[in-house]
């Protein structure tokens, strides 16, 4: 059975497990769009009703994959998250970008069109601004524009997706009471949002989307100092060798507090079910047993009090570089 939270102020009810949608979009390797409606389709049979796009993800093909699963299912009310690219294309967002180098308004206005065309949707649920800079807050023609899309009947909330490990680089933003949502790496390794950004969040009732709940993989387990992927998958870039020795050390050391009726992919999702400031988690999920699993985390529930304790010390705090994109 799924459990659901609030959403923040949008007061929306949805899963608590919801579904990333970044692998089906093209970012990684062996996504088959067949397979991926399926999955999406079992997801919904299962309880899941937020969805996470964005144009970034196969420059609108991800859209297109779940405009076509929600117009497939006009009985059920599934909520629907995209993200505006930033107008220069680099991620992540570095300090000395300007509002104009990323979202000025034109940029803006013209990719939500472009995404709902994208998805063949007359709204969105909710548009994400894909890189942020917290300085942005201080040139609100990006909040203004926002309104006025918003006033349309184009998206009903607002929500900033934050740069890998820069948790503190959102907290102006959710203060400012601009935006409804922020999107931010949460799991056992990434703890830091808890120290300032989550604090912010429960007292703005901004709502939180937790991403990257795996560590792109490494907290399932089954990451090794050899792992290798196809040629074009993200995944190349980002386990450079600095990263995936360590990444699968830290791994390693977790492995004997994995209960034996868990898998460490099941504990990695329960142990982000334990922070009631979280509105949803969206693991990306391209294959059935995939959907079925962590979906089952919720009828689970948080991990119990002393496990999670045990996890807590694992936090690993780490700092951008040039391939944590």
């Amino acid at each position: 059975m799924m459990n659901y939270r609030r959403f923040g102020r949008t007061g929306w009810m949805v899963s608590e497990i919801g579904y990333g949608m970044w692998a089906m979009g093209g970012g990684w390797s062996g996504s088959d769009d067949e397979e991926s409606l399926h999955s999406l389709e079992r997801a919904a049979e299962l309880g899941c009703n937020f969805f996470d796009t964005a144009w970034g993800y196969g420059e609108g093909h991800g859209e297109g994959l779940l405009g076509q699963f929600v117009r497939a299912n006009p009985d059920k009310k599934l909520y629907t998250a995209t993200k505006i690219p930033p107008k220069n294309f680099e991620w992540p967002s570095q300090r000395e970008f300007t509002l104009d180098d990323c979202f000025p308004p034109d940029h803006i206005e013209e990719y939500v069109h472009t995404s709902l065309e994208n998805a063949g949707l007359a709204s969105f649920d909710l548009m994400q601004f894909h890189t942020w800079e917290d300085s942005w807050v201080e040139d609100d023609r990006w909040a203004r524009k926002m309104d006025d899309l918003r006033r349309q009947g184009l998206i009903n909330g607002v929500g900033i997706s934050l740069n890998r490990w820069e948790p503190w680089n959102g907290v102006q933003a959710v203060r400012s009471g601009l935006v409804d949502a922020v999107q931010v790496i949460y799991n056992i390794f990434d703890q830091n949002p808890e120290d300032e950004l989550f604090p912010a969040c429960a007292e703005m009732d901004v709502a939180v989307i937790a991403r990257v709940p795996f560590d792109e993989g490494t907290l399932t387990g089954k990451l090794t100092k050899d792992s290798k992927w196809p040629e074009g998958d993200w995944r190349n870039s980002y386990f450079v060798p600095e990263n995936l020795i360590s990444s699968v050390e830290h791994a390693d050391a977790l492995k004997p507090l994995v209960p034996e009726d868990m898998t460490m992919a099941e504990m990695a999702l329960r142990f982000i079910l334990n922070n009631s400031t979280v509105s949803t988690i969206i693991p990306g999920m391209r294959k059935l047993h995939h959907v079925e699993a962590n979906l089952a985390a919720s009828d689970k529930g948080p991990l119990p009090a002393d496990l999670h304790s045990k996890l807590r010390p694992h936090r690993w705090d780490r700092q951008p570089t040039e391939w944590s994109q």
